[in-house]
């Protein structure tokens, strides 16, 4: 890979020593001569990403997903630094990013691509998440009916608290808590699982990376929706309006170390046991 010669930072100053952590890789990159710029600001602007090789963010899984659209828009590699709990977006700790900046700087990494959401509805610009669409009940007391198309096929009206539109990336989040299935994030898929739906065969459905789902609110009364992309909230569907979902154009890529293993990370972050974890 090229060397990294500018290096933008994006810290979540409410998490612990993460700003401590800024200032050392900071100025472990300045003594070899990279040019950096750090922003505090959640979400991120866009310039913030122009004209940089690369953006190292330090804080949890939360901030990565912050400011993956406007990197993925900017075609910017983002290098993960945990200082949250989960860390499935962002696999270096704290050593890790001292001991390895250096070599991350000199090129000698890989990068993984992922899959972005794009959600648009109604007439409203569309939004980018790396993670998962959430569609529910506004008020979150009552059950809502959703009916799905895929490109012009109907796919069923769901009874359901709601519906988990996913990326493979996202497929350990939500999506999993929800029964979802777990997708190798190189996959080129969305899926899609109800919550609680009143008809027990209704699982969760993988679709192909070229569909194109709307969903629309068909419940009855006055039932408005939330939306939530990657844990931010959109702005309230207005009735008649169609939800639209489908895979975004840009992608996100992820620095990561040679030796980077996508399932070593599924066996230690989701405590799996058996004959793998006994070997270890």
């Amino acid at each position: 890979m090229t060397p990294i010669r500018r290096l933008a930072f994006v810290v979540n100053a409410q998490k612990p020593g993460a700003c401590e952590l800024a200032e050392d890789l900071v100025a472990l990159a300045r003594s070899r001569g990279v040019d950096t710029r750090v922003s505090l600001a959640f979400p991120t602007p866009l310039e913030h990403f122009r004209d940089v090789d690369a953006c190292c963010v330090i804080g949890g899984d939360g901030t990565l997903l912050g400011a993956a659209p406007a990197a993925a828009l900017a075609g910017i590699p983002l290098i993960g630094v945990n200082r949250g709990t989960l860390g499935f977006l962002t696999p270096f700790t704290a050593d890790e990013a001292r001991e390895c900046l250096p070599t991350l700087l000199s090129g000698d990494f890989i990068t993984s691509e992922r899959a972005l959401l794009e959600c648009r509805v109604g007439s409203a610009a569309p939004v980018l998440a790396l993670n998962d669409l959430l569609v529910k009940e506004a008020a979150n007391s009552r059950l809502v009916r959703l009916e799905v198309f895929a490109d012009e096929e109907l796919v069923t009206d769901y009874l359901c608290d709601g519906l988990i539109i996913s990326t493979p990336t996202g497929s350990t989040a939500y999506n999993l808590s929800a029964g979802g299935p777990l997708i190798h994030p190189g996959a080129e898929v969305l899926a899609m699982t109800p919550i609680c739906p009143h008809t027990l065969s209704n699982r969760a459905i993988i679709f192909r990376a070229g569909v194109r789902l709307r969903v629309r609110n068909v419940s009855d009364g006055d039932t408005s929706l939330l939306l939530s992309v990657d844990g931010r909230n959109l702005p309230t569907p207005r009735a008649g309006d169609m939800i639209g979902i489908s895979l975004a154009a840009p992608r996100l890529r992820l620095i990561q170390r040679r030796d980077h293993s996508h399932f070593s990370i599924v066996r230690t972050k989701l405590k799996w046991s058996g004959a793998a974890a006994e070997k270890r």
